[in-house]
């Protein structure tokens, strides 16, 4: 009986982690990053905080980093895959293989970029005065619940993932597109220099001038891409599964949350810096109240080149007889999306009357229609 009093069981050695790291733990379904509260990060030698929403699934996570004016970051190396978007600041990353090949590159607000699985990399505030903040999508939950051995994961091991590195261009701001289908078209690169200029293509399967690029970056397992909502509309409702971060960048607006049979919905306001990921197989619709288009992130696990789980392939790629891939196949026909004309008729009155109250002239004239 005494065994059983000290055996150890239903552990998460993610959760273990997070306490002992002696970090702020923020947690919500949404939360306004620039509101969450840092604190000295030893391991990083700036400030951070540990982000986990409600949503976040079991695989990824969110950390905020944060650059004092003039400071730097420790040389890091570690066996998970992390992304980084640039909330504020200006400054710059250094990265190195384990063959001692070096690239270096500059970053403003919107930039976006990964560091290459295991390489050696530092990050450095450009500003005499200002603090740079940056926000990275991981998948260390992952590789900590897989191993659970924090000395593994940031012990250094020399392997060198040379097929992560990428070539020189890419992190220049330079890539190769490929135009697959309309929401499979890929921007394959390492580095972003800015999210809100970067060109898109078409994606009107989600709703008229809606437009859209998905991302390879570092040849890794994380996924992303970055949609655009024409001004003072909206898109089409939809899910899938959880885990998928979703980071306003430009425009104004609000999303709904409901799951299947729920008559209630959840409403979450947006802005530059809100994050939000759904919750598993949880409908959600994006709409626009600003006379400017809105542009937003998701990060998550499992990109297009390496899909993480079956439920993936499914919803990123057209099954055989089908025209369209799940995530904008109607539900009516075992996909993900909710056609204009089989939503919820108060959806489009509640936007109306956002719309009213903001002053800005509604580009539908009814779901879906727009205002010729």
């Amino acid at each position: 009986m005494d065994t059983l009093k000290t055996t150890r069981y239903n552990l998460d050695p993610y959760m273990e982690w997070c306490s002992r790291e002696g970090i702020p733990v923020a947690e919500g379904i949404a939360l306004d990053l620039f509101e969450v509260a840092v604190g000295d990060w030893a391991r990083t030698g700036a400030k951070g905080a540990i982000v986990n929403f409600k949503g976040r699934g079991d695989f990824c996570n969110m950390f905020l980093l944060e650059l004092p004016a003039g400071g730097s970051t420790v040389t890091r190396q570690h066996l998970y895959e992390e992304v980084f978007f640039v909330l504020d600041g200006r400054g710059s990353t250094q990265v190195e293989m384990g063959d001692g090949t070096r690239r270096s590159f500059e970053w403003g607000p919107r930039s976006f970029f990964a560091v290459p699985l295991n390489a050696k990399h530092r990050h450095f505030n450009g500003s005499g005065s200002q603090r740079a903040r940056l926000v990275s999508t991981t998948n260390f939950p992952l590789m900590i619940n897989t191993f659970h051995s924090e000395e593994f994961i940031f012990g250094g091991t020399d392997f060198s993932f040379q097929d992560r590195f990428g070539k020189e261009e890419h992190y220049a701001g330079e890539g190769e597109l490929y135009l697959i289908r309309q929401g499979n078209n890929i921007w394959e690169t390492n580095f972003v220099p800015d999210m809100a200029e970067l060109e898109l293509t078409d994606y009107s399967d989600r709703g008229p001038g809606s437009s859209n690029i998905k991302f390879i970056l570092a040849d890794g397992l994380m996924y992303a891409h970055m949609s655009e909502i024409a001004p003072a509309t909206y898109k089409k409702g939809h899910r899938h599964m959880q885990g998928v971060h979703v980071l306003t960048l430009t425009g104004g607006g609000y999303s709904l949350l409901w799951s299947e049979g729920q008559t209630d919905f959840e409403r979450i306001d947006w802005k530059y810096g809100t994050v939000f990921p759904p919750l598993e197989n949880q409908f959600h619709q994006h709409f626009v109240t600003s006379r400017e288009p809105s542009r937003y992130i998701a990060t998550a696990i499992g990109s297009l080149r390496y899909p993480w789980t079956e439920q993936q392939r499914r919803f990123n790629f057209a099954e055989k007889g089908q025209k369209k891939h799940g995530s904008t196949r109607s539900i009516k026909d075992g996909g993900g999306q909710i056609e204009y004309e089989d939503q919820d008729p108060r959806i489009h009155q509640i936007w109306l009357e956002e719309m009213r109250k903001n002053g800005v002239t509604p580009m539908f004239d009814a779901p879906g229609k727009l205002r010729v």
